[in-house]
C-alpha cells in the first residue's frame, strides 16, 4: 500500500496547500471559511493558527511524500465537551486512491488515544458521496439529515450528520 502520514504543517508548506486548496471542485463541497480564491497568504495564516494550537489538531496529509490535502478536528465546547467534529479534504488529482479513508482513519486514532472524548461528528453536503463513502469505510454511521441546512453558492444544501461513537 502506499504510504499516507499525518504530520503538523509548516511553514514551508503553504505554497503546496495553496496549490491544492485554490480549487473551485473542493470549496464546493466544504464550508465558505475556506476562502477562494485561496492565496500563499491565506495558507501562511492558516499555518501560522494550527501550529498556535496544544495540542495539535491540524495536519497535513502527506502521500508518498508529497503533501495532498488537510485533515484536521474541532473540539466542541461547553456541553458537547467530550466530542470533536472532523474536516478534510484532499487534492482532486489525488481523488480515488483511498488516501481521504486512511487519512481519517489515521485521524481517528489520534483522537482515540490522545483526546478525551466519546463522539466524533463530520457534516458532509449532500452532494458529496465520496466523502459519505470514507466516513462509512471508517466506522460512521449516518445520524441526521438537515435539511436546507448550509447555504453556500446561493443555494440550500442539504447537510448529513455522520458519527462515530468511541
Amino acid at each position: 500500500m502506499n504510504s499516507v502520514v499525518l504530520r503538523p504543517w509548516q511553514k514551508q508548506d503553504a505554497q503546496e496547500l495553496a496549490s491544492i486548496a485554490n480549487n473551485r471542485n473542493i470549496w464546493n463541497n466544504v464550508r465558505d471559511a475556506l476562502p477562494s480564491p485561496y492565496t500563499v497568504m491565506d495558507a501562511m495564516q492558516w499555518i501560522a493558527h494550527v501550529n498556535g494550537q496544544r495540542p495539535v489538531l491540524n495536519f497535513a496529509i502527506v502521500y508518498n511524500g508529497n503533501i495532498v490535502g488537510s485533515i484536521g478536528c474541532v473540539p466542541k465546547e461547553d456541553v458537547s465537551r467530550k466530542s470533536v467534529e472532523i474536516g478534510y479534504f484532499v487534492g482532486e488529482s489525488y481523488w480515488g486512491k483511498g488516501i481521504a479513508s486512511r487519512a481519517v482513519q489515521l485521524l481517528n486514532d489520534f483522537i482515540t488515544t490522545r483526546l478525551d472524548v466519546v463522539r466524533i461528528d463530520a457534516h458532509v453536503f449532500a452532494q458529496n458521496k465520496a466523502s459519505m463513502k470514507v466516513l462509512l469505510k471508517n466506522g460512521f454511521y449516518l445520524e441526521a439529515i438537515h435539511r436546507k441546512a448550509a447555504f453556500k453558492n446561493n443555494q440550500f444544501l442539504d447537510d448529513y450528520v455522520w458519527a462515530k461513537l468511541l
